[in-house]
């Protein structure tokens, strides 16, 4: 075979395996706090709005200046940001390490659904409020534009098995995929998965396919 034939089919392997592949951005989420702008207002006094430090990848969602105390029955957390905007309602994302710090047992959860989960104790500069649940460990997800999800054959609600790329490369399983138009591609992982993969913010992984 020719050396300009090979070096053809070398890039034709090449295409067709970035094709095939879909890597995505990894964003770390460390604690934080949705608030819902009852508790917002119970934290920083009537009327109170949050002010936006920096946007989010995600559009629409911003880190706020704002931090608040999140306390559990053994430790307490200070300067813990809050993501806006407000919304139905207040949900408290933690790492498994960061609740046994709290003295809580929190559920892994898909965001929004805080039935039966942790209740810890949110203090502001205005005054302090009790949340009976809402902390909970994010379960590792993947925002995905409808686009991307068609031309992988992949839809909202699927489970994914993806792959790191880093010095300490492991697979994550049971990725769950959250696809709308209103979605940035990204995964979003926390800390203690970060760690454990020695992810960064922007770091690429790879989305497995069943025959991998």
């Amino acid at each position: 075979m020719e050396r300009k034939e090979l070096e053809r089919l070398v890039e034709e392997v090449v295409r067709k395996h970035l094709e095939d592949s879909l890597y995505v951005q990894v964003g770390v989420s460390n604690r934080h706090t949705h608030l819902k702008q009852e508790d917002v207002e119970m934290l920083f006094g009537k009327g109170y709005s949050l002010t936006k430090l920096k946007d989010l990848k995600q559009p629409g969602e911003f880190v706020a200046q704002e931090t608040i105390v999140v306390e559990g029955p053994k430790e307490s957390f200070p300067k813990v940001r809050i993501l806006g905007p407000s919304r139905r309602l207040t949900q408290i994302e933690l790492s498994l390490s960061d609740a046994r710090v709290l003295g809580i047992t929190v559920p892994i959860r898909e965001s929004g659904h805080v039935e039966g989960s942790a209740s810890v104790i949110l203090r502001g500069p205005n005054g302090s409020v009790t949340a009976p649940v809402g902390a909970i460990a994010a379960h590792r997800h993947i925002h995905m534009p409808v686009a991307v999800a068609k031309a992988h054959g992949l839809e909202n609600g699927s489970i994914v098995s993806v792959q790191t790329l880093g010095p300490r490369p492991l697979i994550f399983l049971e990725v769950m995929l959250r696809v709308s138009d209103r979605y940035a591609l990204e995964m979003h992982v926390d800390v203690d998965e970060a760690n454990a993969a020695c992810l960064d913010n922007g770091d690429l992984v790879k989305i497995r396919k069943d025959k991998e």
